[in-house]
């Protein structure tokens, strides 16, 4: 059977990414479960409509070639305002549109919200649901995902901590639940 393929989106531009540390850890940590690629929203620009459809830069190009391409999507922010990142909103608006031509939709995802704070970044977690819902695309429902304190939970840029890396898998083997679910329903249509 081939490897599944997942694309990992962080909500946060750092250098010294929280949220990116965390996809890292999951990549070495998934094993055999799935391979992980982890897709940079640095040169996605601000979304404008009339740089949209046929003239979408070639950062929008890519972003949504790669979540085609993908079988699943785990996308993590930081809590920033009790909201998600700007910079993922950004990326999720550009991804589903044109109107009608989301690459999310029915893409089978898991949303992840880590911070420094105690609560992990709950508040940021349900915006994000929220907006997958228009898109419309399939989120893995189960127990939030929200790692707090995670400034200490990381090191050498990778989530180190073992509680929160089997809590992110059972999250990863939800997914990957679902994006099996997601083909039996294509078969079977």
């Amino acid at each position: 059977m081939t490897q599944l393929s997942l694309l990992g989106l962080s909500g946060s531009l750092r250098r010294a990414s929280n949220s990116t540390a965390v996809l890292r850890g999951l990549q070495n940590a998934l094993g055999s479960r799935a391979a992980l690629g982890i897709f940079p929203l640095h040169a996605i620009p601000l979304y404008n409509e009339d740089d949209d459809a046929e003239h979408a830069p070639e950062s929008v190009r890519a972003l949504r070639s790669a979540i085609e391409a993908s079988d699943g999507v785990i996308m993590i922010s930081p809590e920033y305002n009790h909201g998600m990142s700007g910079v993922l909103k950004n990326a999720l608006d550009w991804a589903s549109r044109p109107y009608g031509l989301s690459a999310l939709k029915g893409k089978p995802v898991l949303t992840m919200t880590a911070s420094p704070a105690f609560t992990g970044g709950v508040r940021a977690q349900q915006q994000m649901n929220e907006t997958l819902a228009s898109i419309p695309a399939r989120p893995a429902f189960r127990p939030q995902i929200v790692i707090g304190g995670v400034h200490e939970k990381v090191r050498d840029g990778r989530l180190i901590d073992e509680a929160a890396i089997g809590f992110a898998l059972a999250g990863v083997d939800d997914l990957l639940e679902e994006i099996r679910a997601a083909r039996s329903v294509r078969k079977a249509a």
